[in-house]
């Protein structure tokens, strides 16, 4: 039996020149496999993401009520900080899963540290969270990772939990009611400010430390680095 995963040759063939044989080799897929590295500085991540949750819970306790007696739903604009997480993990990770994994890391350490909410109620949103933090980098087969997929990440995100939040939280709150309306617009906002251009942010001042150089996320960011120094000054 021939074994597809040998390289194959094949041969071109033009007018009047002696046929040439080139070799083609299968396609490599090593750049999306997770490593050893990849799992620890996802769990990491995870469970530093899941400490800011935990203080942000205490923090948003105390504001949410001032902020909903202005305008209910306007909380919504704080949001972003339990799902910022999913967008920064695949900036730094770049491997399929990522949002996911930090993700439920940080929430099993929030949760551990103690949550006012229900297990599954932060377990299942954290999930769908992290998937839809991956959309537009999976839709770009894990290829483009720069500022608009990091926004565009962070308004998928956002889209979700405020519908996630209307139906299994805010159950008496139609979408079109001002309040519906409101919280809607505002947890767009935040994930675009908050998981978007925060979580670049994040990802630009932790690459700039040196500690993602063993990483694809930081080499990049490095080579781009060193592309500006050798342009130098415009004249």
């Amino acid at each position: 039996m021939e074994n597809s995963n040998q390289p194959q040759s094949s041969v071109s063939h033009e007018p009047g020149k002696t046929p040439i044989s080139r070799t083609v080799s299968p396609v490599r897929s090593g750049r999306l496999r997770w490593t050893t590295a990849d799992i620890a500085v996802g769990a990491a991540l995870g469970v530093a993401c899941g400490i800011v949750f935990w203080g942000f819970n205490f923090a948003y306790s105390a504001f949410s009520p001032v902020l909903g007696a202005i305008l209910p739903g306007i909380a919504s604009l704080l949001h972003a900080f339990w799902y910022f997480s999913g967008p920064l993990a695949v900036l730094i990770i770049r491997k399929p899963g990522a949002a996911v994994y930090v993700n439920l890391v940080g929430c099993m350490a929030e949760m551990l540290f103690g949550n006012n909410f229900s297990f599954g109620f932060v377990f299942a949103s954290a999930a769908l969270q992290g998937i839809f933090a991956e959309l537009p980098f999976a839709l770009g087969r894990y290829r483009t990772f720069n500022l608009p997929m990091t926004v565009a990440s962070g308004a998928l995100t956002a889209l979700e939990y405020a519908f996630y939040l209307l139906f299994f939280r805010f159950q008496g709150v139609a979408l079109l009611s001002p309040r519906g309306i409101t919280h809607t617009i505002c947890e767009l906002i935040s994930g675009v400010v908050i998981a978007g251009f925060m979580s670049w942010a994040l990802f630009l001042a932790i690459a700039k430390t040196g500690a993602l150089d063993r990483f694809a996320s930081g080499r990049s960011m490095r080579g781009r680095d060193e592309d500006v120094a050798e342009e130098g000054p415009e004249a």
